[in-house]
Order: C-alpha cells, then sequence, then structure tokens
C-alpha cells in the first residue's frame, strides 16, 4: 500500500503521499525553515500526530546527532536540505522500502511492490518467509531484488541525492535484562499500571475502539481507556467496544466472559457503544484468494483475516479512527519461562530444577517436558527439531517445528538459496544466546493481524495498536526478578495485581481460555478442496521451483484431519499464503 513516495531522479527527492490517507490523518507533513517531514502512523502521540511529526524533524535536524527514536508507530522521511533520513519505530509496524542500486537510492516507499519488478524475485526472501511466521517484519529482505526493508529502529541517512551514507540502528533504551528497582517506590504492579496506563493514553484518538475478548489482556485496555476518556469526556462516548460473539460451539463458552467485560467497561464509561458482531458463520480461509493474494508482501496470517476484516469494518462504519488490542502481551505481561535457561547458563542447576518442579506442578506437564522445552530446546534448536523430525515419521506434518525445512519444499530450492542460514537466522532470532531477552524481541513480530490492518487502513481509517508492546512496558517487565512476576497456578499475575480495582472477578480469577482453532477447523473442513485446487492450479513458474505441490496438498489433507499441531499448521498457513500470493503477482503481469 502507497502511502508514501519519494524519488531520487535529480538535484533534490520528490516526496508524495497519499492524499486519502492524509486527508484521514494516517499520513501526515509538516514543514519548517529546517525542511519536511512526512510520518505514517504517529509519533508521540495519536492525537497529536502534527506535533509528533514536528518533534522528529526538530530532533533529527542536527547533522550526526542520534536522538533516541520517540515511542509510536511510525515510519517517516525527513527532508533537510542536505540529506534525507528514513526512519521506523522500533516497533516495526508500518513498513517501509528502499529499491538501491551501486550505493544509490533511487526510491523510497511504503509498498515493497511499488518498487519490484514483480518478474525479478529474491528466492532468498522466500527461504527465510518459510522457516516462520515472525520473518518478515525483522529480514531485511523483501520479495523483491533490489529491494530492501528498513529495519525497526533504524535510521538510513542518504544524500540529498539518494547516495547511502549511514544506516544506525536505534538501541540507546535497551535495559538488559538485569532486575532493576521500580520507580518512584512504587511497587512492581503499580509500575505496570502506570506504563500500560501510559501506552493506552498515547492512542487515544478522536473515536477509539478497543478489541474486547473477555481475556485479561483485552479487557485490560478497554478498561484503561475507558476510564482515561471518561476523565476527560464525561461519559466516554467515543469508545467503541469490538467484539466477534459466537453463540454455538466450544468458543460460545467465552460469552459470559465478554458479557462481563462489557459490563466492567459500561461501569467506568457509561456512554460506551459496544458492536458485538455474530461470527458464527465466519470461517477461516473465507476469501482466501483475496486476502492473502491483494497484500503487498506475502501475509502468513491470512487465513485469519475474514473474523478481523468483519471486526474492522464495524469499527470504521462507525468512524473510528484508533483500534486497540490486547494482542501481544501473553509473553510480556507473563512469567518468562525462559529464565530456566538462564539459570541454567550461570550453573544454578539447582535452583533451576527446583523452578522447574514448580512451574511442572503448575502447567501439568512432566520436570523434563518442561525442562526440554526451556532449556535443551533454546540451546539447540536444530538439532532437537531434527531429532524430533526423525522420531515422529509417518505423515507430511508429523513431528514439523518452527524451522525444519517442511517436506514440501523442495530440497534443491532450499539448498540454493539458503535455507540452512535462514534456518539459522530465525532460530537465533528466537532464542538468541539469550532466549529470556530473544522472547520479548520476538513477541514484537507475533502480533498480528498487522499486515491486515496495514492494507484494509485507507478504507478503514486507522491501524491497529498495540498498547503491551510499548518499549516501555517491555523494558518494565524484562526488568523484573522471576520471583516477582512467577507465581504457580496464576498467569499474568502482575497484570491482575496491577488491574485488580478494575478487573472484573470473573476475568481477574480465570487462569486460561478457550483456545480459537473451532474456526481453523470449519475453515479446513470448509475450504480444503478448494485450498487443495489452488495449489493443483499453481502456475507461476517459482511456486513449481519452490513447492512439491503433491506434498503440500497432502499437508492440507492432514490438517483437514486435526493431524499435526499449532506450529505445523503454521507451516501449511504460510506456504499457502505464498502460494496464492505468487499466483496474484503472476495475474498482474498479464
Amino acid at each position: 500500500m502507497k502511502a508514501l513516495r519519494v524519488e531520487f531522479d535529480g538535484d533534490a527527492p520528490r516526496l508524495r503521499t497519499d492524499e486519502s490517507m492524509a486527508r484521514r490523518g494516517l499520513v501526515t507533513t509538516v514543514s519548517a525553515p529546517a525542511g519536511t517531514a512526512a510520518v505514517v502512523g504517529w509519533a508521540g502521540s495519536v492525537r497529536d500526530r502534527p506535533a509528533g511529526a514536528r518533534a522528529l524533524l526538530a530532533a533529527f535536524a542536527r547533522p550526526g546527532h542520534r536522538p533516541p527514536l520517540p515511542t509510536g508507530d511510525f515510519a517517516a522521511v525527513l527532508l533537510y536540505r542536505d540529506r534525507v533520513l528514513l526512519l521506523r519505530d522500533r516497533q516495526a509496524r508500518i513498513p517501509l522500502f528502499i529499491r538501491e542500486s551501486g550505493g544509490r537510492v533511487n526510491a523510497v516507499s511504503t509498498s515493497a511492490r511499488d518498487l519490484g519488478g514483480t518478474t525479478e524475485l529474491e528466492p532468498r526472501y522466500f527461504c527465510r518467509y518459510l522457516t516462520g511466521t515472525m520473518a518478515q517484519p525483522h529480514s531485511e529482505l523483501s520479495p523483491f531484488a533490489g529491494v530492501r526493508r528498513v529495519l525497526g529502529g533504524e535510521v538510513v541517512e542518504l544524500s540529498a541525492t539518494g547516495r547511502m551514507r549511514h544506516r544506525v540502528t536505534d538501541r540507546t533504551l535497551d535495559t538488559g535484562d538485569r532486575p532493576g528497582p521500580v520507580a518512584d517506590g512504587a511497587g512492581p504492579g503499580q509500575e505496570l499500571r502506570r506504563a500500560l496506563e501510559q501506552a493506552v493514553a498515547r492512542r487515544l484518538g478522536r473515536r477509539v475502539a478497543c478489541h474486547v475478548s473477555g481475556g485479561t489482556d483485552s479487557t485490560s485496555v478497554a478498561l484503561l481507556a475507558a476510564r482515561l476518556l471518561a476523565a476527560d469526556q464525561g461519559d466516554g462516548g467515543d469508545l467503541v467496544l469490538l467484539a466477534g460473539r459466537f453463540g454455538r460451539g466450544e468458543l460460545a463458552g467465552e460469552r459470559p466472559y465478554l458479557d462481563e467485560a462489557v459490563e466492567a467497561v459500561r461501569r467506568q464509561a457509561p456512554g460506551v457503544h459496544p458492536v458485538i458482531v455474530d461470527a458464527d458463520d465466519v470461517a477461516d480461509f473465507d476469501d482466501f484468494p483475496q486476502h492473502a493474494g491483494d497484500a503487498d508482501e506475502p501475509h502468513a496470517h491470512a487465513f485469519r483475516a475474514p473474523f478481523w476484516s468483519r471486526l474492522h469494518a464495524a469499527a470504521a462504519e462507525l468512524g473510528c479512527d484508533t483500534l486497540l488490542t490486547g494482542c501481544g502481551a501473553d509473553p510480556v505481561v507473563d512469567a518468562n519461562p525462559f529464565r530456566l535457561h538462564q539459570l541454567a547458563r550461570s550453573g544454578q542447576l539447582g535452583e533451576m530444577t527446583r523452578q522447574a518442579r514448580v512451574r511442572s506442578t503448575a502447567s501439568g506437564q512432566g520436570v523434563r517436558d518442561v525442562v526440554r522445552a526451556h532449556v535443551v530446546r533454546p540451546a539447540l534448536p536444530l538439532a532437537t527439531e531434527r531429532v524430533t523430525r526423525l522420531t515422529h515419521r509417518g505423515t507430511v506434518l508429523g513431528g514439523l517445528g518452527h524451522f525444519t525445512r517442511p517436506p514440501w519444499l523442495r530440497r534443491r530450492f532450499a539448498r540454493a538459496h539458503s535455507y540452512r542460514a535462514a534456518e539459522a537466522a530465525e532460530s537465533r532470532f528466537v532464542f538468541g544466546r539469550a532466549p529470556e531477552q530473544s522472547l520479548y524481541e520476538a513477541a514484537n513480530y507475533l502480533a498480528a493481524p498487522d499486515p491486515l490492518s496495514w492494507r484494509r487502513a485507507p478504507r478503514d481509517g486507522f491501524f491497529l495498536s498495540h498498547p503491551f508492546l510499548d518499549r516501555e512496558v517491555v523494558d518494565m517487565m524484562r526488568r523484573l526478578p522471576a520471583d516477582v512476576t512467577f507465581r504457580p497456578g496464576r498467569p499474568k499475575a502482575l497484570l491482575r495485581e496491577a488491574m485488580a480495582d478494575l478487573l472484573p472477578p470473573g476475568i481477574r480469577e480465570r487462569t486460561a481460555k478457550i483456545p480459537f482453532n473451532e474456526p481453523y477447523a470449519r475453515g479446513l473442513r470448509t475450504h480444503g478442496d478448494e485450498l487443495i485446487d489452488l495449489c493443483r492450479s499453481a502456475r507461476h513458474p517459482l511456486t513449481r521451483e519452490m513447492f512439491d505441490l503433491g506434498l503440500l496438498c497432502q499437508a492440507v489433507r492432514e490438517a483437514r484431519l486435526g493431524i499435526g499441531d499449532s506450529h505445523s499448521w503454521d507451516r501449511v498457513n504460510a506456504s499457502l499464503a505464498l502460494v496464492v500470493w505468487l499466483e496474484g503477482l503472476r495475474s498482474g503481469q498479464r
């Protein structure tokens, strides 16, 4: 989606922005004596996007000065007399790409497809994409040859004619993983409450929508938004609660919690407007060719787009300009299981064993399973997956984990285009040398469905926003000692403590949610034959070079029967999305 484009074809760059997105406040352009700033999204505060753009322009006005990037969901281009700066926030919600040749950038855009030729593809990107659903946002590669991504937290400096000068990553606010004192003598729960409240406040626009599912995370965000808006407006009449409701099947069990969450928000803001969307007729993979084929890049979560699209359309009809979600909270505010790995690395094997036993009792898993998942597997991720694969032979999906080559990816293609290097890069990202730190980085890229929100933004008028992933919230949680965050049998204990005065009893005390598996199973039952036909009819040359389509069809059949697990199904979903995306490119060439 082309929200912004800069071209270098003379002595000065030419900037163009999408007029419809500018009218809706999604793109902000400001000018000052120092230069011009174009910001897609928001920096600092949603309510005053022009002030955030001006602050960015002023902060980087002095050559060589590298101030920390502000909080926000933004991609920005700053045009000064003698240089051009390209910026993205560290959460990397909004994309930005450059087309480079011979050390010179000739164009910048928020759309990779806008810069790339559809016949000149980058096979290494597809290997990286197929290693896991987190690959797209943190890899410099794009699907198109010669087009590179500006990374999250990166500042790229170009000359006025597009010559590459510097690429610097903003790491100034990294706190490491060392426990530290909480601010102003407040307890950890109070500090989390304050950080989360500030994250929500930054996102409040003229009319705000909040996802509400009846879980702890989304309910907490909605309650904080309601409280802030009620204090500002009196009754919170500009708050919309957005929920999908299931009247049958196992997900109908979530309805009492949803009703309780809505009532709790109403107590804070009587004027709130609940929008409850009946979702019984929604199945994953509805309109899959459209959702997967129209994306700017392959979209691994396109199978879930029908559900989210229905909710987003309801918010758009009511004129909402921001949409807040609790997605991404699980790894941030829950106890970090990879503390066990940290204890093992530091030689504290007795303490590691003790904590593993406590986790085992709380989770119902065996101690060996806990140690294997949180100590052994992060230390040897690729070797562990290969051994698991060997012991689960017999089906296409058996033992297929995060990183190992799926059987339907042709070995020759994988060898030719560095799949093994992609495996290693992805495993390092997910676990790193210190998995307890990498967990927070990886959490940032698991928060779906950002690509859907980005693609729909021109018509909806908002981007999806994630308060739990603000770096102040993440940095606050990552410095806390394990004994503060881990309470056996009480997940997200610190969040419950932080929100104790607002969360209703049923939600505050619940310890598990019903998994969102039913729409997936129904989608495969309904659309399995269509998905197989899509694979069989695929004609893009790269699809047949890359995939053994017979094995991919067999994987769809097995998933339809319930064989495999969430990891293996993710690999199938991503591969299907790639097949459809390539077909979309092929049809666009005709």
